[in-house]
């Protein structure tokens, strides 16, 4: 605290003249009291303290008056206002490739807009009832019903929003998700806009017809029809509460999700129509719960497996109902694009699956079977099929956290003794042989003796920890080679927590957004410790360099396990290199043996293949023209011409902007054209015209 110091002089005490005393000085003196200092001249300089209280309070309404027509004219510079009277666009989304190439635009179920005059009255009363009693009384803002809802939310009661139905249609159709005080002052400007040019009824239509009900619907028509197969004219008491409740959390409370929450919701909506006087206590208390009618709806593909597994992803997204919404995915396609070319090496008639994701979680590629416009199920994210030995890294990790080394034996004689007595392959069998061996190796004896060494709830516990959540039987020691049903991404995930010894990784199609700073004391990560992860990792790349998967070597370093279920009817290899993590599954949807097809063959290639593409091991073709984000979408499930086979020997390429056909005649190789010349052959490579036979098209030909 700093003093001030000043001379005392009492003439009626002179012996106290002269006299140095110290007080203390207010706090914030000194250097640092220069602010105050200065409001305090410039407010002496005002006259304010000249003006009568009547002036002060003229004057102050007469600025915030002004302030308030400032930031009006800022408003509706900036706020929508010419296109809020306009018809309402039907919700879009596009998806776009890391790069910005478009993948897929999906629409939204909609459906005719209804009228006030033709539904029942309860239909909106249960709709004014729980989001905004006042409606007809208010100029698009409640003023009391954002003080309730501020107290509540002060005081530590339920988290109440203030905003009208006239503000809900301004936010959901004119403006961004964007949380700002700025976004709110747009809305409120629009609410009074379209107070002021329709009328109440008009606006509540708008609503109904356009509002998010879940499951990609929107509008009460496509809504009523979708959950109840019915008109919303025809809509009972309980079928219109639970529409209503829907409007807190469309995505949450979708009854075809989560039909308890919806059901607890339409309950507290009957409760508010109530307490409006909309029917008596009673009378809310005895209306049933109503039975859902979903029927079966064409869904349109989307035309890319990726884009199937992302687009309910992007619904989730915040504000991903907006019109005219674009999302960047993480789908590369240069890797895309080298996903198709590796899996094309499986057998005709067999399918393939492919993921290959970062250490993070995102998902850079996705093949989800030899042919999408065949079959768009997705053999990725749809078919659950037994891991084979890659469930091994769940047995040896519970081991090593057990206390166990790469080093430590394990007997590895045929088992003789219980009613499960698995087999090597190749019936290669050794009185011990060392974990790390044994992994690599991939002896089943061994595994399924460390299975019972450390138990099942530890093989478990471990997979559930990676993020593996498919069920798991206790009790059965098969367990141990993979007899669970999983799908490939998440058994492609768990690889990818070991990878970043950051767990459970979670697949996502959308970048992962930046983590805060002390994010990571609230993500409920985990991870092995230094020891554990080195030794997992040396299994991982033992069975590369001297095991199961030599197939899939690469000149940098890489880790990974082969897996082969039961009389060979899947076949696995999953592994990781750099940042990228890779699964790959080949087998038969009838789930008939495959011929001669093990996880260390044809998947290991298809791995080994892609992955050294991705990272630069192998030349890749050249990179396609720029993205337009705004162009046609792009079917990357799809080959590139030039990839396409047309029997032995035969292959179409793209030439100059022409089909191109390459066969042999005799042996000779030969090159059709066909074009509005004509149809021209010459020999492979050959431009010369005298080599060259023509066939003019018929006269009726379009040039």
């Amino acid at each position: 605290m700093e003093l001030s110091r000043h001379i005392a002089a009492d003439p009626r005490e002179p012996e106290l003249d002269n006299v140095l005393i110290e007080t203390p000085m207010p706090e914030g003196g000194g250097w640092l009291s220069w602010p105050g200092r200065l409001l305090a001249w410039v407010w002496r300089k005002l006259p304010w303290h000249r003006w009568t209280w009547k002036q002060r309070i003229v004057r102050t309404l007469a600025g915030m008056l002004a302030l308030f027509v400032l930031m009006v004219g800022y408003l509706a510079i900036t706020a929508p206002l010419s296109k809020s009277l306009q018809p309402m666009a039907p919700p879009e989304i596009t998806l776009l490739a890391a790069d910005g190439t478009p993948i897929a635009r999906n629409g939204a179920v909609t459906d005719k807009p209804v009228r006030i005059s033709a539904l029942p009255p309860h239909v909106w009363q249960a709709f004014l009832a729980i989001e905004d009693r006042r409606f007809y009384s208010h100029w698009g803002i409640d003023p009391r019903g954002i003080a309730r809802a501020a107290l509540s939310n002060v005081t530590g009661g339920s988290t109440q929003g203030g905003s009208t139905i006239t503000q809900q249609l301004a936010k959901f159709t004119f403006l961004s998700s964007e949380r700002s005080l700025t976004r709110k002052a747009r809305e409120m400007l629009i609410a009074f806009w379209l107070e002021a040019w329709l009328t109440k009824d008009e606006i509540l239509e708008r609503y109904l017809s356009n509002a998010y009900f879940g499951d990609n619907t929107y509008g009460i028509r496509a809504a009523s029809m979708h959950y109840f197969h019915r008109q919303p004219e025809k809509l009972t008491e309980a079928q219109a509460a639970l529409l209503a409740g829907l409007m807190k959390a469309p995505s949450r409370l979708a009854p075809t999700n989560n039909f308890p929450a919806a059901q607890k919701r339409m309950r507290l909506v009957l409760h508010a129509m109530a307490e409006a006087g909309y029917m008596t206590p009673q009378h809310a208390k005895s209306v049933p719960t109503p039975r859902l009618d979903v029927r079966n709806r064409a869904e349109l593909p989307t035309g890319t497996y990726f884009a199937d597994w992302a687009l309910p992803q992007a619904r989730q997204i915040e504000a991903a109902g907006y019109a005219g919404q674009t999302y960047r995915t993480t789908l590369d396609s240069r890797l895309q694009a080298a996903a198709h070319r590796a899996t094309r090496q499986v057998p005709a008639g067999t399918q393939v699956a492919l993921v290959a994701m970062r250490r993070n979680g995102e998902v850079v590629a996705m093949v989800g079977g030899r042919d999408y416009a065949q079959s768009p199920f997705n053999r990725v994210t749809q078919a659950r099929r037994q891991p084979g030995s890659t469930f091994k890294l769940f047995v040896y990790l519970a081991a090593l956290k057990s206390g166990l080394s790469p080093e430590d034996t394990v007997p590895n004689t045929p088992i003789e003794a219980g009613s499960y007595r698995p087999q090597n392959a190749g019936r290669a069998y050794s009185p011990t042989i060392t974990l790390e061996d044994a992994f690599a190796r991939s002896s089943n004896v061994a595994a399924v003796r460390l299975f019972n060494q450390v138990g099942d709830e530890a093989v478990i516990d471990m997979a559930r920890r990676l993020g593996v959540s498919s069920p798991l039987p206790m009790g059965d020691p098969s367990l141990a080679l993979g007899t669970a049903t999983m799908t490939l991404l998440e058994l492609t995930s768990a690889y990818a927590g070991v990878a970043a010894n950051s767990f459970p990784v979670e697949p996502r199609a959308f970048p992962v957004p930046e983590a805060g700073w002390f994010d990571w004391l609230l993500d409920g990560k985990r991870s092995l410790s230094k020891r554990d992860h080195e030794a997992i990792e040396g299994m991982l790349r033992a069975t590369v360099n001297r095991g199961t998967g030599r197939a899939a070597m690469l000149r940098a370093p890489n880790f990974g396990k082969t897996g082969t279920s039961q009389e060979n009817r899947d076949a696995l290899f999953v592994g990781y290199s750099g940042d990228l993590v890779v699964g790959v599954w080949v087998g038969n949807d009838d789930n008939s043996p495959l011929n001669g097809v093990s996880g260390g063959t044809v998947p290991a290639r298809i791995w080994r293949d892609f992955m050294r593409e991705a990272l630069g091991e192998k030349a890749a073709p050249p990179p396609r023209k720029a993205a337009d984000p705004d162009g046609p979408v792009q079917p990357l499930d799809v080959p590139d011409l030039g990839d396409i086979p047309v029997g032995d020997d035969n292959r179409i390429r793209i030439e100059n902007g022409q089909a191109v056909l390459s066969t042999k005649v005799e042996g000779v190789p030969l090159d059709v054209t066909l074009d509005g010349q004509g149809l021209r052959i010459e020999p492979s490579g050959s431009a010369s015209p005298a080599l060259r036979s023509s066939v003019a098209p018929p006269p009726s030909a379009t040039p």
